[in-house]
């Protein structure tokens, strides 16, 4: 492990802590956890990405590997907006350190609103990489879906990403999932109509 990515954690640890002493409130709520395990089967290899996040009240944490690349570690912290009543919604605009064969500073936004079972989800970023200009990327995920049961979606997905290239700009697709408990699996087929698909499976599990 280098020296940065010590750094980094360190450094994300304790603004973490300082900001979740000023945060505490009386009626203080525990936190909460969700782990993904998003699994890239494509032509040639085979690409792993966990991603953890941690909450508590308006506390948000992330943590995310081969996300903006290769063998490279990012760590957020962010602050949560919830509320809504016909739409409800959630969003969590976040600070970013990219660390590895890609090293920057990431300002990010995830948010998701429902609608009487449609559901529009989005995490983006933009990466400012610390050793050149011309590295700088605009990285960003949606899916918008349908749940005819509480535990069943299908949807259109589509995906901004420098893990992945091909001759499209945007890796698009369509998924289909489902949940039990606390577990949910989704599979995403990417580029259904030209000459680069994919797939892609998200494990996810909330505790």
């Amino acid at each position: 492990m280098n020296k940065r990515l010590i750094a980094s954690i360190i450094f994300i640890a304790c603004v973490s802590s300082a900001f979740a002493q000023k945060t505490q409130l009386p009626s203080e709520k525990k936190w909460s956890f969700g782990a993904d395990m998003n699994f890239y089967f494509l032509q040639n290899e085979f690409i792993g990405l966990p991603v953890f996040r941690a909450d508590k009240n308006k506390l948000h944490l992330e943590a995310r590997y081969n996300y903006e690349d290769l063998e490279t570690f990012s760590g957020w912290i962010g602050y949560n907006f919830e509320g809504g009543k016909n739409i409800e919604y959630f969003i969590t605009p976040m600070i970013g350190r990219v660390v590895g064969l890609t090293n920057g500073i990431a300002p990010g936004l995830e948010f998701t609103f429902n609608y009487k079972g449609f559901e529009l989800y989005n995490e983006s970023e933009y990466l400012f990489d610390v050793n050149s200009n011309e590295n700088n990327f605009f990285y960003s995920w949606a899916d918008f879906t349908y749940s005819p049961k509480d535990w069943l979606w299908l949807g259109i997905s589509g995906q901004r990403t420098r893990l992945y290239q091909t001759e499209l700009d945007i890796q698009r697709g369509i998924l289909v999932g489902g949940g039990f408990k606390n577990w949910e699996l989704t599979g995403y087929y990417y580029n259904v109509f030209s000459e680069d698909p994919f797939l892609m499976f998200s494990l996810s599990s909330n505790f």
